[in-house]
């Protein structure tokens, strides 16, 4: 007889994104440290960048709640001109607009007047994308020019030792322990980024939930093989781990 599967409910799980919850690996030290840095910046502007996955929203969210900063993305900037989006404000973070600007000028143009508006009023601005932003594709002179100017830092992917850290972090966050094997058998079965990290544990919460079972080794093949390939590391990145 089958188990009977228990209802999960989603509670709205609130992950720790403060300074101290970010973990410090090769993959982002450089990053950090030019975080940790503001305000003694060589310029006002900086930009992080990486691929999917690799911190760079949660570094955002670390220098937000630290310097004051207002956050706009590209939704922003198609509905509001740049006054109506920084109030008063002496910092800004801009997330994931590189895609955007080749194909809508005035989300470009809008860009170009919140960067000066930044720099006349002596603020920060801190860019985020997966491209550096001297590799955006932008229509305006003035604004590529600004953005192949600007200090760049990458996050890179993260290694096997930092995936292994932020499966425990994440587990933690959820009140949840699990063992050493649990970690050691996980890790390397994933994609090397801390989304698939964060998609696994959500999935592995949830079904040990639904089955009323501890978080174990046997649970975890179960749920990675109900998941298929969506959170499997590419076999031959794992020959090489």
């Amino acid at each position: 007889m089958k188990a009977t599967r228990q209802l999960a409910l989603d509670l709205g799980h609130r992950p720790a994104l403060g300074r101290e919850d970010f973990l410090v690996a090769p993959s982002n030290e450089l990053a950090v440290a030019w975080i940790d840095r503001w305000p003694q910046w060589p310029a006002q502007a900086l930009a992080v960048y990486g691929p999917p996955g690799s911190g760079k929203t949660h570094l955002c969210q670390v220098w937000r709640h630290s310097s004051g900063a207002v956050s706009v993305d590209a939704a922003g900037l198609r509905r509001h001109e740049p006054p109506a989006l920084l109030g008063e404000a002496g910092a800004c973070v801009v997330e994931t607009v590189a895609e955007t600007l080749e194909h809508d000028p005035e989300v470009a143009r809008r860009l170009l007047h919140l960067y000066n508006m930044m720099l006349e009023r002596g603020g920060y601005l801190l860019l985020s994308d997966r491209l550096p932003p001297a590799r955006w594709s932008c229509p305006l002179a003035d604004l590529r020019s600004r953005l192949a100017g600007m200090q760049a830092v990458a996050l890179s992917e993260p290694d096997e030792a930092l995936v292994q850290a932020v499966l425990v972090k994440l587990f933690s966050d959820r009140q949840l322990t699990v063992t050493p094997e649990v970690i050691q058998f996980l890790a390397p079965r994933i994609d090397r980024s801390l989304d698939a990290a964060r998609r696994i544990v959500s999935a592995i919460d949830t079904r040990a939930l639904e089955a009323r079972r501890q978080i174990t080794v046997p649970l975890v093949r179960l749920v990675l093989s109900e998941a298929g390939t969506a959170f499997h590391a590419d076999p031959q990145e794992d020959s090489s781990k």
